[in-house]
């Protein structure tokens, strides 16, 4: 068997090397390369280039305009995506003769240094971080939720559900059941690990679950997740919309973060370190207006606390036989995956280093209690959060 098909194995996913790359593009007919990257806003964006191009890519980078995309001004312009060898992905709904691959790509300058604004490049400082300074390394998962709509006769998406199923619901009445189905078989084919899926609690709104990994390896997952599933609902007629609160009075959309350490004996202090920064991170884990109107609502967290198994708290510990995580429960799937998990992270070395406790757990069902007395809430508006954020000395020394 060739080499290019015993690449190294991380987390049950192929990690190849530039090499194998270059060897797998030419042996299996690979005619296009998609180079994704993020902008400011967390938009995953690309540019496809052929594979003669691919060496150049490699060595050089591909330029862009990164004044279109919101990082710089016409003045200054040019940066370079240098694509991670170790994220190449078939895209499995392109056709297979001349096939199509993506992989994730860290932006840097002219020179080769890193752009200081590359949100994977400020991932890897922080995984490296917690390594260097705390010895731990850091396991993180996402739990995505999303609704399914129909579309118009023109093919423009609605707000008409496509299902009025509701939490954990059977065929007929849930209809995502195949578009689930789908779903999973793609994500195993680019190399994710899809391990539950089902209805939620709004009409046409689902939940599919993946293994946890490594910060860098969660982020690009989350963010080839989205992609699926838009791919995918989009092939079966349908939108797929992940905004934190597509219909009134319906249970809004949450990204979880379960977050694990290596060392389950620090938990606690990275704990009081999340619940210390948490206010100032809000505004990039729930970065828009519709943020706001799900927080508070049909069990989407509104107060800075933690409980036990507590599922009305901002932060929970859930009950498992496998080594205890954090379960973070405001985020929502407008986040920037790579943002949002750096500071997280910044957030827990913080309390690790400093030794912090937190609060007593809260115990009570925040959901039915009249009052919270002296528990501090989120920020309630979007502006709320940005004028918090834009305050902080802690966000400012890691995004700058």
């Amino acid at each position: 068997m060739n080499a290019i098909f015993l690449p190294k194995i991380h987390f049950g996913v192929f990690m190849y090397t530039e090499s194998e790359v270059l060897d797998f593009v030419q042996e299996e007919d690979v005619k296009f390369i998609r180079l994704a990257f993020f902008d400011v806003h967390g938009n995953q964006r690309n540019i496809s280039i052929m594979a003669s191009q691919l060496d150049r890519a490699f060595n050089d980078g591909i330029s862009f305009d990164a004044s279109a995309v919101g990082f710089e001004d016409a003045s200054k312009s040019d940066l370079f995506l240098h694509p991670d060898p170790s994220t190449l992905s078939i895209l499995p709904w392109r056709p297979s003769t001349g096939k199509v691959v993506r992989m994730f790509c860290n932006i840097k300058n002219a020179d080769g240094t890193p752009y200081k604004g590359c949100c994977r490049t400020l991932l890897q400082n922080a995984i490296k971080k917690a390594k260097d300074e705390c010895n731990i390394s850091i396991n993180i998962g996402a739990e995505v939720e999303f609704y399914l709509f129909k579309l118009d006769q023109e093919g423009n998406p609605t707000k008409i559900p496509f299902d009025n199923g509701s939490y954990m619901d059977l065929a007929p009445v849930d209809k995502g059941e195949n578009i689930r189905r789908e779903i999973c078989f793609t994500m195993e084919q680019m190399g994710i690990t899809p391990e539950a899926s089902h209805h939620e609690e709004g009409p046409g709104q689902n939940e599919i679950d993946f293994r946890y990994s490594d910060p860098l390896t969660a982020a690009d997952n989350t963010a080839t997740f989205k992609w699926i599933v838009r791919t995918k609902a989009a092939s079966n007629g349908l939108y797929a919309d992940f905004s934190p609160k597509p219909i009134q009075n319906q249970a809004g959309s949450g990204m979880h973060i379960n977050f694990s350490l290596s060392d389950s004996s620090k938990l606690k202090n990275a704990l009081a370190g999340i619940l210390a920064h948490i206010a100032e991170i809000t505004y990039y884990l729930n970065p828009t207006e519709n943020s706001y109107k799900r927080l508070g609502e049909q069990k989407a967290p509104k107060f800075i606390c933690w409980g036990q198994e507590n599922r009305s708290t901002l932060i929970r510990i859930p009950a498992t036989k496998e080594d205890k995580r954090l379960e973070i429960r405001s985020s929502d799937p407008e986040c920037n995956p790579y943002q949002a998990f750096t500071l997280l992270i910044y957030a827990a070395i913080e309390g690790i280093k400093n030794d912090m406790q937190p609060p007593a757990p809260i115990e009570t069902n925040l959901f039915k209690a009249s009052n919270a007395v002296g528990l501090t809430a989120l920020p309630d508006t979007l502006d709320a959060a940005r004028d918090i954020a834009e305050n902080s000395s802690f966000i400012k020394g890691i995004l700058g």
